[in-house]
């Protein structure tokens, strides 16, 4: 028979989740948004059009930091 986790002397609530979650996605978020920045500025500079990489990095690394931030936080 197993016993309930009022009757071990524990509380029945779940365990919290860290309040820093949200900060931790925004972070995810602005860190994969530069990293894509740089990379496209750096094959724009190699192909010879520095600007237009960094506008396709930035357009792309939106939604894939968006991609990035729903892989870690799968659970909430």
């Amino acid at each position: 028979m197993t016993d309930s986790p009022l009757q071990r002397g524990g509380s029945s609530n779940p365990p919290k989740r860290p309040v820093n979650r949200g900060m931790v996605a925004g972070s995810l978020l602005v860190a994969t948004l530069l990293l894509c920045t740089a990379i496209g500025f750096g094959l724009g500079a190699l192909a010879g059009a520095p600007i237009v990489g960094l506008f396709v990095g930035i357009f792309a690394g939106f939604p894939v930091g968006i991609v990035v931030v729903k892989k870690r936080f799968e659970d909430v």
